[in-house]
């Protein structure tokens, strides 16, 4: 196996464009959003002793330490660059927990070394600023914030966290255990984040726990590149050397971004130089099992421009996304600041704050009432939570209900013909008319007055009526309560959308509770005055309604006894089908006449019965929409609807005496602690949004290929003499072929199990029009004619690549 690396490649993979897609958002995440909202980010994870300090150091050359590092409880940001002048920046971030002073301290920390051959003393200092000693069992969620740039550096940021610990000892208590655990898996929970998950080749992969946490938050192994350290401790020709060679395939613990395989520093060659380590390993990879997996996937030389493309990659896929989230918290920041509104530690900043509230909130409930759902607050009307904020649709809704069951429920009995048969109980009781009849025969002879025979007193009808009518009051009440809280609920809504908790309590205390209580007595007080026509007195009614009912009522009854007797002449039984009259049947038409005029009512008594029922059902029927009209009008409308913009006014506000708007006003700690951190929130956002834009409109970040869209030639090299196979590139060799760069399509090369890439594929061999943005030196391509390749077909060479 011969050399790993062409020495052009990094140059071309750390382009000057490259390292400026990383600085931004290395400035987003010192402008703190990373408190606010995940930043795509390379996170190493691994379990004590797995190597992962010797993997950090690999890549950029800083000696990180390995025993104080077991107990760390905070995360270091590595900031890789590459510069003209070697430098080392050395600051903390501190986490969003912290105060105004405390923030202030941490920022202004000053490391006593920026030598990075002393860095585990500047751990050291890192920790003691941030609070943690060795008596402190808390946890910080600062980040130390480490930035090396030097003429070697690749563009690269990493986040390093502390090794997962399995067990506790005498110096990593259960809490230790648990804390650390907590710390990884929140930054593997992280969407954006990808996951470096480093495995150590001493220990059956099977038994670290980081293959598993990476598993629980990414199960398709989309967002996870695994790493093996320690090849060189393995049995040459083991099963334990076989089985790790087969993951590095990624063959058992199969990750999208696939394995890399690096050998670390052991305790002898614990001091040689890093050129001195980086030749051992190149020594360690030309021979043996390992010589059977492709160059790119070994060495720390191959590691650093792939870790670079992936989180090049990891960005740019991100950035729609990552603009829309900072968007989304901007404007939640700035709703919160609405609602907690300016500080106020003045009489005069505490009315101008109630104004504003009682502006906001009598738009609102004025917007409710008249059923102008436009605001942004009334949410969507499919849901139940935007259709409890409709308030003119609630008491719509409520007030059909009323009318719905007034009419099938509002009277005390159900009066059916004779010829009905009676249901299974219901409510309301079900009567024959005639015996019903028979109940006011009984109730006229016990209220007779001087009424003459066959007449009867008006007052019957009342009593009739009133006895009818007698669960309109239940439901009248039944139903205010229903609006009363429907009213209140959203009163409610519209408070927790325009105020903070602490004002939004004083004022639902002091204003809207004993205005909802003024309200509901006069609602009472109104109930009362429209239902008692219907529970007292005597009937009244100029309604010509009244009349008709009564008519029709006895030509309905007058039918149906004509009905029944022409059935009767004729012998027809509509119960059993029959309803016609057998042709050329005859009969005597004075005997048809007779039995069409039935002699008149002798029962006197029974006649007036009859008539007052007539009068009492059609009276209940006009009563019923004059009730129905009346409650929904002069009770709900007129002493509820109308006045709820008036309960909050700011007529109200300023006639406020000095006590009770500064009991309803001042602003309590919780309420400064929360207008503190969404204002540094939306700063902090602002900014990075801005960043973001600028980002978003340069155009040399759009359409960026992907990690499999450039292949280099310097990793695939010459053709090998597999017999009937042509145009394939054998990884395991050592020649390279020319030219240096091959471009293709955006589609992923089929790659041989032995680690060969198959290019005999016509769909994505382009000839002379090149398909990627960047040039040889890595540069962007100041034209743009890699963006039609796809529309040239002639220029396809079929089998074969093209070089560019």
């Amino acid at each position: 196996m011969g050399d790993t690396a062409n020495p052009n490649m990094h140059s071309s993979l750390q382009s000057k464009d490259h390292g400026q897609l990383l600085d931004v958002i290395d400035l987003l995440r010192s402008q703190g959003i990373s408190h606010y909202i995940p930043l795509p980010q390379l996170i190493v994870c691994g379990d004590q002793s797995s190597g992962k300090s010797s993997v950090l150091e690999a890549v950029s050359g800083v000696r990180f330490p390995t025993k104080d590092n077991l107990c760390t409880r905070f995360a270091t940001e590595l900031i890789l660059r590459r510069g003209s002048i070697a430098n080392v920046a050395v600051a903390i971030m501190p986490g969003s927990q912290r105060s105004d002073d405390e923030r202030k301290k941490l920022l202004a920390f000053k490391p006593p070394t920026v030598q990075l051959d002393d860095f585990p003393s500047l751990v050291d200092a890192a920790k003691g600023a941030m609070g943690l000693n060795s008596e402190t069992e808390a946890f910080s969620n600062d980040v130390l914030r480490v930035e090396v740039s030097g003429p070697e550096q690749p563009h690269l940021t990493l986040v390093d966290l502390p090794g997962l610990i399995h067990a506790e000892n005498a110096k990593q208590s259960a809490k230790d255990v648990e804390l650390v655990s907590s710390l990884v898996q929140s930054y593997m929970a992280n969407a954006r984040s990808i996951i470096l998950a480093v495995v150590s080749a001493k220990n059956d992969y099977a038994n670290q726990i980081v293959t598993k946490l990476a598993r629980d938050v990414d199960p398709e192994g989309n967002r996870t590149l695994g790493i093996i350290t320690k090849p060189d401790t393995l049995h040459v020709g083991s099963d334990s050397e076989k089985a790790f060679q087969t993951l590095a395939m990624n063959r058992d613990v199969i990750f999208r971004l696939g394995w890399h395989v690096l050998r670390n520093r052991d305790f002898d060659t614990r001091n040689c130089s890093a050129a001195e380590r980086d030749e051992r390993e190149k020594d360690f990879f030309s021979q043996g099992i390992w010589t059977s997996l492709p160059m790119r996937t070994l060495g720390i030389s191959a590691l650093k421009p792939r870790l670079s493309t992936v989180l090049k990659d990891q960005i740019v896929s991100e950035l729609p996304s990552l603009i829309h989230d900072v968007e989304s918290g901007i404007d939640d920041c700035r709703k919160r600041l609405i609602r907690l509104g300016e500080a106020r530690g003045t009489l005069q900043e505490q009315r101008l704050y109630l104004l504003r509230i009682s502006q906001a909130f009598t738009s609102l409930v004025k917007a409710a009432v008249d059923g102008i759902y436009t605001h942004e607050f009334f949410g969507r009307a499919e849901t139940d939570a935007g259709f409890s904020k409709r308030l003119r649709a609630v008491a719509q809704d409520l007030l059909l209900q009323f009318a719905e069951r007034l009419r099938d429920e509002g009277h005390d009995q159900e009066i059916i013909e004779d010829s009905c048969s009676r249901s299974s109980p219901t409510v309301p009781k079900q009567i024959s008319r005639s015996d019903y009849t028979n109940h006011v025969r009984e109730l006229m002879r016990r209220t007779r007055g001087c009424e003459l025979p066959g007449t009867f007193s008006p007052l019957i009808v009342g009593d009739l009526f009133f006895q009818q009518s007698r669960p309109w009051k239940h439901l009248v009440e039944l139903f205010s309560e229903g609006i009363l809280d429907a009213i209140r609920s959203t009163l409610r809504l519209i408070l927790i959308h325009t105020t903070d908790e602490t004002t939004r309590d004083g004022l639902q205390r002091e204003i809207i509770d004993p205005a909802m209580e003024r309200y509901s007595k006069q609602l009472e007080t109104k109930v009362q005055e429209i239902i008692r026509p219907h529970q007292e007195g005597h009937p009244i009614t100029y309604n010509h309604y009244f009349t008709q009912t009564i008519q029709k009522a006895r030509q309905e009854h007058a039918k149906k006894d004509q009905a029944r007797r022409l059935n009767a002449f004729f012998q027809i039984r509509p119960e059993m089908g029959s309803s016609f009259v057998r042709a050329h049947q005859g009969f005597n038409t004075g005997d048809l006449v007779d039995a069409l005029n039935p002699p008149n009512e002798a029962d006197m008594d029974r006649f007036a019965c009859s008539e007052a029922v007539y009068c009492m059902e059609a009276y209940y029927k006009v009563a019923m929409k004059v009730l129905v009209d009346n409650f929904a009008v002069l009770g709900i409308e007129n002493c509820l609807l109308n006045m709820l913009s008036k309960m909050f006014s700011p007529d109200i506000v300023m006639g406020l005496d000095e006590g009770l708007t500064k009991d309803i006003a001042t602003e309590t700690e919780d309420s400064m602690d929360e207008r503190a951190r969404a204002t540094r929130k939306l700063d902090s956002l602002e900014a990075g949004l801005k960043t973001l834009n600028r980002l978003g409109r340069d155009k040399r970040f759009n359409n960026l290929p992907g990690e499999a869209d450039s292949i280099l030639t310097s990793q695939l090299p010459t053709a090998s003499s597999t017999p009937g196979r042509k145009d394939i590139f054998d990884l395991n060799t050592t020649a390279s072929p020319t030219p240096e760069e091959v471009i293709v399509e955006d589609r992923r090369p089929l790659v041989e199990e032995n680690g060969a890439v198959d290019i005999e594929q016509p769909e994505w061999a382009e000839a002379s029009v090149p398909l990627s943005p960047f040039d040889r030196d890595g540069s962007i391509r100041s034209d743009n004619s890699w963006l039609n390749a796809s529309s040239n077909p002639s220029k396809k060479k079929k089998g074969r690549l093209s070089y560019n």
